[in-house]
């Protein structure tokens, strides 16, 4: 945890990540991923509406709509990386960063398309590699 008002030193997270990754290999076998826990919320969402559809397609038989551990790991990296904000002082709501604002201007509906674009982007290319 921060202490001092300095972020984290990006070399440090990327080597505590890598070595958390390894131990989660090596002790339950299962490989860091977030992909599927999307995939999967929807088929749960789209099972309260339509659970004959969901039945029907090959992809959830595959992969069952259900909370798991993967869906409590999404949970986590929000829960921690919110507790850590607020516990270094530096969380702040920001619509449109000033990174964004430089760049493409004010708007939050501008920033708000770009974010979902961008995330349905990472998402294809996440689920194309199935990852």
């Amino acid at each position: 945890m921060q202490t001092d008002g300095k972020p984290w030193s990006p070399y440090l997270a990327g080597a505590l990540s890598g070595l958390v990754s390894i131990g989660s290999v090596w002790f339950a076998g299962k490989y860091f991923g977030a992909s599927t826990t999307f995939v999967r919320t929807a088929g749960m969402l789209e099972q309260a509406v339509a659970p004959e559809r969901v039945a029907q397609l090959d992809y959830f038989l595959k992969n069952v709509p259900k909370v798991d551990w993967q869906t409590m790991f999404v949970v986590g990296i929000f829960g921690g990386a919110l507790i850590a904000s607020i516990g270094d002082a530096s969380f702040r709501y920001q619509a449109v960063p000033p990174l964004w604002e430089r760049r493409f201007g004010p708007s939050k509906i501008r920033r708000g398309i770009g974010a979902f674009l961008g995330g349905t982007i990472a998402m294809f290319g996440a689920r194309l590699a199935d990852g």
